[in-house]
């Protein structure tokens, strides 16, 4: 198994810490990983996305232009890396944001409505943890146990008290794929 990621969006939607806690986690199953961030000198508000790369055996570069999945978290990461998902693969993009979603009809595109969710459970920092549980739903290839522990890893400890809302965010994220999957 290799799966093969970019995370995108604006900086200061935690796109890195999900591609990071994945990684984590994926240490944590003994499993070959790489994480590569790319930001924009401005940070908040500047675009930024992350490879992360999960494998069974030896990732031989953590380079790559096509991707099992894209997770968008807005259109101009859509508009990006739609193109770059390979046939087959799966887009899952924050539908609240994106106006023009996905058109391939080669890959499996879910729209999550992540950001109007996070503000339902009244803390909109947690959309990157609502768009982990959708991407775990769809791909599970590490367990929620080692996800929770590799959210105490990137999470400095004075907020491992949000570790709760976070699990409850990323279970959420896995029940809107059921409900994106049902209404179609």
């Amino acid at each position: 198994m290799t799966e093969e990621i970019v995370i995108a969006g604006f900086g200061g939607q935690g796109v890195l810490s999900m591609g990071m806690v994945l990684s984590y986690a994926g240490m944590m199953e003994r499993k070959e990983v790489s994480w590569m961030p790319s930001y924009g000198p401005e940070m908040r508000g500047g675009t930024a996305n992350c490879i992360t790369i999960v494998s069974d055996t030896k990732i031989s570069s953590p380079i790559i232009t096509k991707f099992d999945t894209v997770i968008a978290l807005n259109q101009p990461s859509v508009d990006k890396f739609e193109s770059s998902v390979k046939p087959g693969g799966t887009i899952i993009y924050e539908s609240t944001n994106v106006l023009n979603p996905p058109t391939r009809d080669d890959i499996e595109i879910i729209g999550i409505a992540g950001s109007a969710e996070a503000a339902k459970m009244k803390n909109t920092k947690i959309l990157n943890m609502i768009m982990l549980g959708a991407f775990l739903k769809v791909k599970p290839i590490i367990s929620m146990e080692n996800i929770l522990e590799g959210l105490k890893q990137v999470l400095p400890e004075r907020y491992h008290h949000l570790i709760p809302l976070n699990e409850e965010a990323i279970n959420r994220g896995g029940e809107l794929v059921e409900e994106a999957k049902t209404s179609v």
